[in-house]
């Protein structure tokens, strides 16, 4: 049995922990799938990727000939756009796996695998060549990220389906696509799949896209996707067959049962922490109801020495939370005297779809239970002249603030670039400015779109 000075199980953030200063430690490092984590391989770099060549697509087939500019959508090159994503990333992810297993890089072992916990700081690694080993470590990084979730009647029924994981790299177009929850990993690839010529259904439980989204904003992404695409809302599947090359979906809606027959079916109905199949309790970590690693604000677990960080940890489950993340830990690792603490109160994220959504900090419902007295706002684009000149008459920014203390306590933007436009007002709210002290303290350049986040501030 190897014993080792620090293991780290999972190769996404995780991998960044390790530096110069580590060169004198004996280091695992545990990744049971590809090189880089979720993010580089599967999750928001590729598909941005996509996403970026679609909104010039959408642009091209609904936006220009609004404005007088006589441009259409003739098609999209699927294979090519793939193969240049992929052609880009996958040396990315096979270059980081050579270096930690190269020459260069003596101290650290790579296992390939899936690990286990079997005892105390001990992991049991089922290595993909067939082949079993265990490891002991003195310090161990949990930061094995989640995994995707899919329906028992769709996973149990034996028939095809994809998820983020693999419907990145068909090899067409499907020519209808049925995508399995409204969230945003759904939203973003069923309108990136709809941009390119599929004919997308959208199948929601709940009775709005984006639900966790402020109530305004949910409300108008819906609208927005049920303008474009056929959203079902308040929907569950009954039965998931195959038909020759098709598949067929009995659904249950508030109007009756109903049969949908797609090409493709995309499940993104969200994804779940792996601290359950790493066995973690068998070292005394402890999980809570919903299954993620219960850390402290150092991100230390309940057991000296097993730090955890990312999506196994925090329920945002966002690269840029488990990079800070990372750095915390790293951080605590090599300074026991001197312990850093993880900030989540205001986790900022974005939806990039068409309308791109992003957000930080509490919703309506959610200032209004805390206790706050309140005031709000929503702005549109079409108020401030950049807005006007793009004729835009659906885009807005909502603003929540707290009365008497005047602190902005969340930000949403429903809209063109609302992933940037926000970014100012995270800065306001993470070094406490006033929404008078954002509104006032600062100039604002005349016509940028950056003058509807001014008049919403100046609205508050």
């Amino acid at each position: 049995m190897e014993h080792f000075d620090l293991l780290i199980i999972g190769t996404g953030s995780g991998n960044s922990i390790l530096g110069p200063q580590h060169d004198d430690l004996r280091v695992a490092i545990v990744e049971r799938d590809v090189f880089g984590g979720t993010c580089l391989n599967k999750g928001c770099i590729p598909s941005k990727m996509f996403i970026y060549p679609a909104e010039i697509a959408e642009l091209a087939a609904h936006v220009g000939p609004t404005l007088g500019v006589h441009t259409r959508l003739d098609g999209a090159d699927w294979v090519a756009m793939r193969d240049r994503v992929f052609g880009r990333i996958d040396p990315i992810a096979e270059g980081g796996e050579r270096w930690r297993s190269g020459d260069e890089q003596p101290h650290v072992t790579v296992f390939k695998g899936s690990g286990r916990f079997t005892g105390h700081k001990q992991l049991q690694i089922a290595m993909n060549d067939g082949t079993e080993t265990t490891i002991t470590a003195d310090r161990i990084v949990l930061a094995a990220g989640a995994r995707i979730m899919v329906p028992p009647v769709i996973a149990d029924s034996g028939v095809r389906y994809h998820t983020s994981d693999t419907i990145m790299r068909v090899d067409s177009v499907p020519e209808r696509l049925v995508v399995v929850g409204g969230g945003y990993i759904g939203a973003e690839l069923g309108n990136m799949f709809g941009a390119f010529g599929s004919e997308v259904t959208i199948l929601n439980r709940s009775d709005a896209m984006l639900r966790r989204e402020d109530p305004d904003i949910s409300r108008r992404f819906t609208e927005a996707y049920a303008a474009k695409f056929d959203v079902r809302t308040g929907v569950s599947i009954s039965a998931y067959r195959e038909n020759g090359p098709l598949i067929e979906i009995d659904i249950d809606t508030p109007a009756g049962p109903e049969t949908l027959v797609a090409d493709e079916v995309l499940v993104a109905i969200g994804r779940q922490p792996n601290g359950d199949e790493l066995n973690v309790t068998a070292t005394g970590v402890e999980l809570d109801d919903a299954g993620y690693v219960i850390t402290d604000p150092t991100l230390q677990t309940a057991v000296d020495g097993i730090w955890a960080l990312g999506d196994i940890t925090n329920p945002a489950q966002l690269k840029h939370t488990a990079n800070a993340d990372a750095r915390v830990v790293a951080h605590n690792l090599d300074h026991p005297d001197d312990q850093q603490l993880i900030d989540r109160s205001i986790t900022p994220h974005a939806v990039f779809g068409h309308p791109q959504v992003a957000a930080a900090g509490l919703t309506e419902p959610e200032a209004i239970e805390a206790g706050h007295d309140i005031v709000t706002c929503v702005r549109a684009y079409g108020d401030a002249a950049y807005g006007w000149a793009m004729e835009d008459s659906t885009s807005v920014v909502k603003l929540i603030a707290d009365a008497n203390s005047r602190l902005l306590l969340g930000a949403h933007i429903i809209g063109p670039q609302a992933s940037t436009l926000i970014q100012q007002l995270i800065q306001g709210m993470t070094f406490g400015q006033t929404v008078d002290e954002m509104a006032r303290g600062q100039l604002y350049i005349h016509p940028a779109l950056t003058e509807v986040v001014e008049q919403a501030l100046l609205e508050l």
